[in-house]
């Protein structure tokens, strides 16, 4: 029969710290993805009781952001040369690029809130060019909003495509092309062109027409 150890004889595992909870979220998001990434498989990982983290983050939307704010570090800063609006253009394409390498997580962009260091830079970043560009500040302070909207959406939609969503496509571009000019006159004539473009020769006119809007559209 085995004799009992003391629990002073065992080794005192790490004290829990709201960073390292985001450092095993991390690993667990790049090992296995953002849909194995709960609450309870983080305290597996910890070695603790999910009670525990609740200390730290409220729920799983808050370490969702935390996670999405650490990933943010990502973002490459804006380049040295271009215009202010093309280099404004940059940056959110490379938030955009982010999102894209983790599936699920720009869902989940979409209602997370992040407030840390490294999404804080990058609103700070988005309007230092926009004021660069003498983009009036209140419309400014709106359209990061709108620009940060657009880039999340966008991966959203294609960061976790299926293979039948490629028939889906093409489906629809037999609708559209089948369209009566009687009855759809307009779409008809639009025709195939509602729908070409790369994604990302569409994400750059959307993103450059978003930027000329904020600058020409004053709030009312």
């Amino acid at each position: 029969m085995t004799a009992p150890r003391s629990r002073r004889e065992r080794p005192a595992k790490p004290a829990l710290t709201r960073a390292g909870i985001i450092t095993a979220a991390l690993a667990i998001l790049r090992a296995e993805g953002l849909s194995r990434l709960t609450m309870r498989r983080l305290a597996h990982e910890l070695d603790t009781g999910a009670a525990s983290l609740y200390v730290y983050v409220r729920n799983t939307v808050e370490l969702h952001a935390a996670v999405l704010d650490e990933l943010l570090a990502e973002v490459e800063p804006a380049p040295a040369a271009g215009t202010w609006a093309e280099r404004l253009e940059a940056v959110l394409g490379s938030y955009t690029v982010v999102l894209f390498r983790y599936p699920g997580l720009a869902q989940s962009a979409l209602v997370a809130r992040p407030r840390g260091d490294n999404y804080l830079r990058l609103v700070d970043t988005l309007l230092a060019l926009l004021a660069e560009g003498e983009v009036p500040g209140e419309q400014a302070a709106w359209g990061v909003d709108l620009l940060l909207q657009l880039a999340t959406a966008t991966a959203a939609e294609h960061a976790d495509e299926r293979p039948e969503d490629r028939d889906e496509w093409q489906a629809l571009a037999a609708v559209i092309h089948d369209a009566s000019p009687e009855k759809y006159p307009h779409l008809a004539a639009a025709g195939s062109d509602l729908l070409s473009g790369a994604p990302g020769q569409r994400l750059s006119w959307a993103f450059r027409a978003l930027i000329a809007g904020i600058a020409a559209t004053p709030r009312t």
